[in-house]
């Protein structure tokens, strides 16, 4: 795909699964249960863990009903509702997610700020949709496999049949957008049939995830190549327009 490299060329993606990123995981489970971060909270880890902190703010939209919220529910491992309840006002998720990166074998946390809002919302207060775009990163614009609509809704995207991989390749080439799939459904419970498995819901969304900041890292790389000459190191949350990258899901 134009301007995107290979997936998997820059975060490692099995790397979760080694002894090494399982540790790290530790700062995201307890007891095998996902944990739920503030805007200011941050994950405790070991000092004998190195890691480098990196910044995200995200937003998303799409269709009504499409899956936004699910979408976020998902990542965060928590119940998917079966009910769609429109979402009031806006909404502020935190994820964070370890990933080692393959050059230069650094272990980075990323910490992803996910905002949504719901369209009645929007519409109704015009103040709801520059705070969401003020300062993003990325922008992710939500589809559904099954709802041939949603897709169609997205702004000047246009399609006449079902969905075929070969579709989704042309897609990715011809706007130069990556294409995310993610499965909106509850994941697996512990022995109780109450309590998620935390650490297989981990397990689940680790390459939705890794897909994910590998693109947003690859993005900084094209700004910074466009830029006059600066050489920049490390990510400065809100340092850029979201209207430059978008990522549909």
């Amino acid at each position: 795909m134009t301007g995107f490299r290979p997936r998997g060329s820059i975060v490692q993606f099995k790397w979760q699964e080694t002894p090494e990123g399982r540790e790290f995981l530790g700062g995201i489970l307890h007891r095998n249960k996902r944990k739920s971060f503030g805007l200011l909270e941050a994950p405790s880890l070991p000092p004998q863990l190195p890691v480098e902190n990196v910044s995200y703010k995200i937003f998303l939209t799409g269709k009504p009903a499409v899956g936004k919220t699910s979408t976020v529910a998902k990542l965060l491992g928590q119940e998917i509702s079966s009910y769609h309840v429109e979402t009031p006002g806006i909404q502020t998720s935190v994820i964070y997610w370890p990933a080692k990166l393959k050059e230069n074998q650094k272990v980075v946390m990323f910490k992803l700020q996910f905002w949504d809002c719901g369209e009645h919302a929007i519409r109704k207060y015009d103040h709801q949709l520059p705070a969401l775009k003020e300062k993003a990163d990325a922008a992710l614009f939500l589809f559904s496999f099954t709802d041939r609509g949603s897709f169609d809704d997205l702004p000047n995207q246009i399609l006449n049949s079902d969905f075929t991989e070969q579709e989704i390749r042309e897609f990715e080439e011809q706007w130069q957008v990556p294409v995310l799939r993610i499965a909106n459904v509850t994941g697996k419970r512990l022995a109780d049939s109450r309590t998620l498995d935390g650490r297989a819901g981990v397990m689940e969304v680790a390459p939705f995830l890794n897909s994910l900041v590998e693109l947003l890292l690859q993005r900084d790389q094209v700004t910074v190549s466009t830029s006059a000459g600066r050489k920049v190191t490390r990510h400065s949350a809100g340092s850029r327009s979201a209207a430059e990258f978008k990522i549909y899901i």
